[in-house]
């Protein structure tokens, strides 16, 4: 099944040339979330690689972490908790845990949030992402965990673009390779 979800995922990435002075092709994923077979199977999918370390959270970053961390908490059967960015117009009232994540493959950097009472000693985090180009927001929500005292069992991703070596540091497994998605 596997091998199946992962052919249909490469199968419905679109590239865009956004026009004049753009250095390089935009991806389009959004046949991944038209298409009910790929939605139904995203989640345990990614789970799968992490079902023995018995994650108790999911952690996800806006905006398509907060379709892919719901589908994936739902697949173990656990709770699943959204990393905020600034204007995303759903920063929480309370307590928050902030990160800035190393500058990423834009050259940017990103903050990320999460409500306090959401996150604590007791959590073994699972990370899931839909793109991880550098793993400067995986590094960033890891870096969360760390000042809540959660441990983090690794990151789920449907593409890992980044190194192999980033991919190991950061207990990266994902779905697909930037290799598998060349346009």
């Amino acid at each position: 099944m596997r091998v199946e979800l992962s052919r249909r995922l490469a199968e419905l990435v679109q590239w865009i040339d956004p026009g004049p002075g753009a250095t390089h092709l935009v991806s389009d994923v959004s046949g991944w979330w038209r298409d009910a077979p790929v939605l139904a199977g995203l989640g345990p999918a990614l789970v799968e690689p992490f079902r023995a370390a018995r994650p108790t959270l999911v952690l996800a970053p806006a905006v398509t972490g907060y379709l892919l961390g719901p589908l994936a908490a739902t697949a173990l059967g656990v709770g699943f908790v959204a990393a905020h960015k600034p204007g995303d117009g759903r920063l929480p009232p309370g307590a928050l845990t902030w990160a800035q994540s190393p500058p990423d493959f834009r050259g940017r950097r990103v903050d990320l949030a999460v409500r306090d009472r959401h996150l604590g000693p007791d959590d073994r985090v699972l990370v899931v992402d839909d793109w991880v180009a550098t793993g400067a927001q995986v590094r960033a929500l890891y870096e969360i965990c760390a000042a809540r005292g959660a441990a983090t069992v690794g990151a789920a991703a449907v593409v890992a673009d980044c190194s192999p070596q980033v991919a190991d540091e950061l207990r990266i497994r994902a779905l697909l390779t930037g290799a598998d998605l060349a346009p």
